[in-house]
């Protein structure tokens, strides 16, 4: 399961936001400034020729350990971890690929250069997803493409995912609600569906309430990171609302805090309340210990939507996040709700 950059469509393994825990913000969605592996691939210094798939796979892990403090696939199958670093090293680096050289300055406008080597860079990551034989250039595609093969992954989900990072690029603003689940239906509802699959969980129910929790998910994510996104000129608010409760892009900006920009985010939370209801059975259709985890990724994005209530609604002025000291709350949560199901089967 499952982030705008770097969604929680990408974190979906991780319960804990890093800038919880002294991570300097980069700017990227719940991203952190310990980017130790370089972005292209003619300065991360593997070989042209790469053909050690079992080094390819480590590449990978490599990549999760230096972006995220918490490990990523903690709770997957061990046999599993290594497709799934290599799911999210092939997420993570687009996401960057989205990001990179993005100013967070407000007033200044990116110009057509950076822009353009933005979507060149995420061009060259779909043509090695598109040809398997361009892959032994690449550690993260020989990674990838071998587990796409193993567990015959559906490559629209990863064209879905790249088509979203590629509109980061191209769209700040949204003009209704179905524009903003069309965003989620390609930014984050993918890596649920791919986690399923891995591990071969697939039934419609499964894939359907997937969906639900992970553009709850990508919903929770945005109404959390607003200030962030203003510093990107984004704005995922659907505009027609904004028209509708009064609240402008000039107030957003001057983060003017107003009871119509309360009420207009308290409408968007119990909204994402209501999705992550309707995906909440597919924790009861699941096997351990991927049980375990998306009950985890459930509590955490549900949890993330009640810190915003507790502060009012005013995320133009503070962020939630979730930290080591929530880990306790949701793990007792989650297996209680686990063990509860099973005592009433």
């Amino acid at each position: 399961m499952g982030s705008s950059s770097p969604r929680l469509s990408i974190r979906l393994w991780i319960v804990v936001d890093q800038d919880s825990i002294g991570e300097r913000s980069c700017g990227n969605r719940g991203g952190s400034c310990r980017r130790a592996i370089p972005l292209r691939p003619e300065r991360r210094g593997f070989p042209r020729n790469w053909m050690n798939l079992t080094e390819a796979y480590s590449y990978c892990k490599h990549i999760a350990s230096h972006y995220e403090n918490f490990p990523v696939g903690l709770l997957v199958a061990k046999n599993l971890a290594p497709h799934v670093h290599a799911i999210y090293a092939f997420s993570r680096i687009a996401d960057d690929y989205a990001d990179e050289g993005y100013s967070l300055n407000e007033k200044e406008r990116e110009d057509e250069q950076k822009r353009k080597k933005r979507l060149d860079s995420l061009d060259t990551w779909r043509a090695y997803l598109l040809d398997p034989k361009l892959c032994a250039k690449n550690p993260v595609f020989l990674a990838l493409h071998d587990t796409i093969e193993k567990f015959q992954l559906p490559l629209n989900l990863f064209t879905d995912l790249l088509d979203a990072f590629k509109q980061d690029v191209l769209k700040d603003r949204y003009k209704n609600f179905e524009e903003v689940l069309d965003y989620c239906k390609k930014s984050a509802n993918p890596i649920g569906r791919l986690v399923l699959y891995l591990h071969r969980q697939t039934t419609d129910l499964q894939l359907l309430s997937s969906d639900f929790i992970c553009t709850a998910l990508q919903l929770a994510n945005f109404w959390q990171d607003i200030s962030i996104d203003l510093k990107k000129n984004r704005i995922y608010l659907p505009k027609d609302e904004m028209e509708q409760y009064k609240v402008s892009e000039a107030e957003l900006f001057a983060r003017h805090f107003s009871s119509n920009f309360r009420d207009l985010l308290s409408f968007q939370v119990k909204r994402t309340e209501e999705l992550f209801d309707k995906g909440k059975v597919l924790i009861d259709t699941l096997e351990w210990p991927l049980k375990l985890e998306i009950a985890l990724t459930w509590y955490g994005g549900k949890t993330i939507l009640d810190k915003i209530k507790k502060i009012n609604y005013n995320t133009l002025a503070f962020r939630p996040k979730l930290g080591y000291k929530d880990v306790p709350s949701l793990l007792f949560k989650s297996l209680r709700m686990i063990c509860r199901k099973k005592a009433n089967r």
